[in-house]
């Protein structure tokens, strides 16, 4: 595997996902000049071979200087370990040492939380103008990343930011996770679906057209919400306005944290739009303390979309080589 040493300064991310594995060269002004992606394998030996492989596969015509890995999960401080990531059932696993070895290297394998690298890349590349930064990804859970001061935050132990598990309900909806009443079980995309199949089952009044959707494809998802909101039916617009009211609430207790210039907000349903968008604002007025006598953040949406994982892990993984540990 060619490393890289020109004025350059080329990096590879990969993000590594449930249903993908995708990675790009990235060069030091955050534009993948090569991409390519496997689907996910099974079993985390099986996981690693197929990154090694992307890696070697894509530096053979692109020096690098080092590997960045975003994973769905947690990751110890050192950014060697992903502790816990139930999508791919990662355990504990040394990942970085793994795909090290594979690539018969001394290269330079640095991992990351999927969203912390996806906030990066936002950051970094997004061209939001600022130094304190929150990122929400609203997605079939909540992800988040929070840079201060222009320095990302990852906690103690590497598992910082782990938002989508902020209780804002007490004893509330059940989570994926165990606990009831998480942010993500009432601000993501799987509670927008959630809401509509309960409309659909209980035949509420004005949600005919999800119904339409819905016996047309053989059940509800949150993409039939996201078209019948984009038709203009109004029963699918107060569900994406209540999902936004929601993502609002959650965020007025982190901006009472971190407070941040710029709120942005990735993820497949931040592609739904305005609706989404007045809910949140909407929200975070009114949960947000002082919010009439305090600078109010901006709230905007990602620059980026699938590609933020790679260009955040890269970019990343390319600061730890200029300024190690």
């Amino acid at each position: 595997m060619q490393i890289g040493q020109d004025e350059h300064r080329a990096a590879l991310g990969v993000d590594i996902g449930g249903t993908k594995i995708a990675a790009g060269v990235v060069d030091a002004g955050g534009r993948i000049v090569r991409r390519a992606e496997v689907p996910t394998p099974r079993g985390a030996d099986a996981i690693d071979r197929a990154t090694a492989d992307l890696c070697l596969s894509l530096a053979a015509t692109h020096p690098v200087e080092a590997v960045g890995i975003a994973v769905a999960g947690l990751v110890s401080s050192d950014r060697e370990t992903v502790m816990f990531a139930p999508n791919i059932h990662y355990r504990n696993h040394p990942i970085a040492a793994r795909v090290r070895a594979l690539l018969d290297d001394a290269m330079p394998v640095v991992v990351e939380n999927d969203a912390n690298a996806a906030g990066w890349a936002e950051f970094a590349h997004g061209g939001h103008g600022a130094s304190d930064m929150l990122m929400l990804t609203i997605g079939t859970g909540v992800g988040g990343a929070i840079v201060a001061d222009g320095r990302l935050l990852r906690g103690g132990c590497g598992a910082g930011a782990e938002v989508g598990h902020l209780q804002i309900v007490a004893e509330g909806e059940e989570c994926g996770c165990g606990q009831r009443g998480c942010f993500e079980a009432y601000a993501s995309g799987t509670a927008l679906e959630r809401h509509g199949v309960r409309a659909v089952e209980d035949r509420a009044p004005g949600a005919e057209r999800l119904t339409e959707l819905a016996h047309a494809d053989g059940g509800l998802r949150g993409r039939h919400i996201a078209q019948a909101a984009a038709e203009g039916d109004a029963f699918a617009l107060g569900l994406l306005d209540d999902l936004g009211e929601w993502i609002g609430r959650g965020a007025a207790s982190l901006v009472a944290v971190v407070d941040p210039d710029v709120i942005v907000i990735g993820g497949g349903v931040a592609s739904t739009g305005a609706p989404l968008f007045a809910g949140i604002e909407r929200g975070l007025r009114r949960h947000l303390t002082g919010a009439d006598h305090r600078p109010f953040p901006r709230i905007v949406p990602a620059t980026f979309g699938n590609e933020a994982g790679i260009l955040g892990a890269a970019d990343l993984a390319r600061a730890a080589v200029l300024t190690p540990a």
